[in-house]
């Protein structure tokens, strides 16, 4: 369990405990990162953006395991535990918490837009005054919305959605 100064770890945390988990690990002294991306939630006919944790169950913490207790991290709130190889924690390379946090703007991760659709799949609209229609993907307006071609009295129109009012037909 050799380990020259701190390093990055990765910590199990239980269901939707990432914050209430790093809050604590905190108050003991760790560093550690939350990686967090704004997500886009449909509820109710209405979409809201809200912050939620890039990895699902998991954050990092920053150990020096020759100076720091880091066995109290097994027992803090919202930890389920610390991942390790046998009895040692596995430390993570730096270069990955860099990358992350590289990509970050405003305190959250920017994650590639990438059209779900090649130019010509068949979609069908989810929502709205065109639910259940059929129509061609054309491509991304931006990052969010999205152009299909429906076919309407005869004739190709194109109509620019919200990238989530449609799906695979």
């Amino acid at each position: 369990m050799s380990a020259a100064g701190p390093r990055w770890y990765a910590v199990q945390t239980h269901p939707h405990a990432e914050e209430r988990a790093a809050r604590h690990l905190q108050r003991q002294g760790f560093g550690c990162y939350l990686p967090r991306y704004l997500k886009r939630r449909r509820h109710a006919r209405q979409v809201e953006v809200v912050p939620a944790a890039l990895f699902p169950r998991y954050l990092f913490v920053r150990i020096d395991l020759a100076v720091q207790r880091w066995r109290s991290i097994h027992s803090t709130v919202g930890v389920s535990h610390l991942v390790c190889h046998g009895n040692d924690p596995a430390p993570l390379a730096d270069e990955v918490i860099t990358q992350l946090r590289g990509q970050e703007v405003d305190g959250f991760v920017r994650l590639p837009v990438r059209p779900r659709f090649a130019p010509g799949d068949a979609v069908r609209v989810l929502d709205g005054a065109f639910a259940s229609c059929v129509g061609l993907f054309e491509g991304m307006k931006d990052g969010e919305r999205v152009a299909i071609l429906l076919d309407l009295l005869g004739r190709k129109v194109r109509l620019v959605l919200e990238g989530d009012c449609i799906a695979a037909a």
